[in-house]
């Protein structure tokens, strides 16, 4: 049975889940309110399962080439003294590091999925779906340009404030945001003599973390991190750009290392992002013949390091299960129950630093710098990746021959 398949959201999870889905098959539409491929962001990671799933797509090869060359994390203190160095696991064998051996603009892999789609799937660009209904012939979806259609299914794959999520949540469901007392800020600055391939972190007092990276010769990435659990702060990315820009210029300032040069980026970069960092967290994951992927079903947040990785599992899966079953409900069920166990892992695992590793005190800085580099004199971060398995932990990446098996008879046919 040929489906015809609604996604709304052009970033990783619904390009993704698309390149399976045209595959086997089923005709896809893509809507992205952006008017044109968002192909922009920050520096992402592939990890463990999500490798993996890139590996299947035999997307691989593309994603090498547009590689980030980032070295590993340096930790430095107010001056840029070096306290402690984590390289990353380049050898392909063992768990990988802060850095990741897969680094990429976010950019980069948007591009790289709508490449390996346009053919094959329609994308329509400044559009979304205001609303939607269901009845026997399918899901009717009503779109911001007046127009309607209506598709077998309908995926939510439109990030963390999901629309689509929203309107299918049931009556008095829990609060889906799960705060995590962090706010964060990124953009690009111009790069220096100075920056160099490894991450630099900066901890200051007052629950303050400074990051920067450079991803290519002309520009360096900066990120301001907050741990708060004020209430007041949920607020300020829903301000003005300049209100936003304002607040984290005020509590940088006195921050040291390079804040003062990093604040006066922000008045001419044109890629800025704030955020309060959360995970989204429901029961919800589908309703009638409306499913959720990637973010707007399970964010794990930027912290985990998972969040890209996890909505190419998502988008693997559900692909998987709509291919072996028919029938849409049990194939929901079906890419639900097999999904939960993962996100599960990844949503209460690599968040637990956050309260340790970014203190409020000089003399909290001062032990964190001593516990680190002494574990790195000790070698134990190399130890560790080295002696630990691939990044799959005890969850592993589902089999499904039906996908693999259309892939396959494609490529021998190319």
């Amino acid at each position: 049975m040929v489906l015809k398949v609604l996604i709304c959201g052009g970033g990783v999870a619904g390009p993704a889940l698309a390149y399976w889905l045209a595959r086997i098959g089923h005709q896809v539409v893509i809507v992205e309110r952006f008017p044109a491929l968002r192909a922009t962001g920050a520096q992402i990671d592939l990890r463990g399962q999500g490798i993996e799933a890139v590996k299947r797509m035999g997307l691989i090869n593309a994603v090498r080439r547009k590689l980030v060359d980032e070295a590993g994390v340096s930790v430095i203190d107010a001056k840029g003294n070096v306290k402690a160095k984590i390289l990353a696991n380049k050898s392909g064998k063992g768990g990988q590091s802060l850095t990741s051996e897969y680094e990429i603009m976010r950019g980069d892999l948007v591009r790289i999925f709508y490449e390996a789609t346009e053919d094959k799937v329609k994308y329509i660009f400044g559009k979304t779906v205001d609303s939607f209904t269901e009845n026997d012939q399918g899901v009717v979806a009503y779109f911001s340009d007046g127009s309607s259609d209506t598709f077998d299914l309908l995926v939510g794959a439109d990030g963390q404030c999901s629309h689509i999520r929203r309107k299918i949540l049931p009556p008095g469901a829990p609060d889906e945001y799960h705060q995590l007392g962090v706010h964060m800020a990124y953009w690009f600055v111009p790069r220096i003599e100075t920056d160099s391939n490894m991450c630099e972190s900066y901890l200051c007092p007052g629950g303050r973390m400074i990051m920067s990276r450079s991803h290519n010769k002309t520009e360096t990435q900066v990120y301001f991190m907050l741990r708060s659990d004020s209430e007041e702060l949920r607020n300020i990315p829903k301000g003005s750009v300049g209100q936003q820009k304002h607040f984290w210029a005020q509590r940088f300032r006195d921050a040291g290392w390079q804040a003062d040069r990093f604040i006066e980026g922000m008045n001419t970069t044109e890629n800025w992002f704030c955020q309060n960092v959360v995970q989204i967290r429901t029961d919800t994951w589908h309703s009638g013949r409306v499913v959720l992927l990637g973010d707007a079903a399970q964010c794990p947040s930027p912290l985990s390091g998972m969040g890209t990785s996890a909505s190419l599992v998502g988008a693997y899966i559900l692909a998987g299960e709509l291919a072996r079953s028919e029938d849409l409900s049990q194939a929901f069920q079906n890419y639900s129950q097999t999904m939960r166990p993962f996100i599960d892992q990844v949503q209460q695992s690599n968040i637990g630093w956050i309260r340790w590793a970014v203190p409020n005190s000089q003399w909290e800085i001062s032990l964190v710098h001593l516990i680190i580099g002494l574990a790195c004199f000790l070698r134990i971060p190399q130890l560790i990746s080295r002696f630990s398995d691939d990044g799959d932990g005890d969850w592993k990446l589902p089999e499904y021959p039906e996908l693999m098996k259309a892939f396959s008879n494609i490529h021998a046919v190319t």
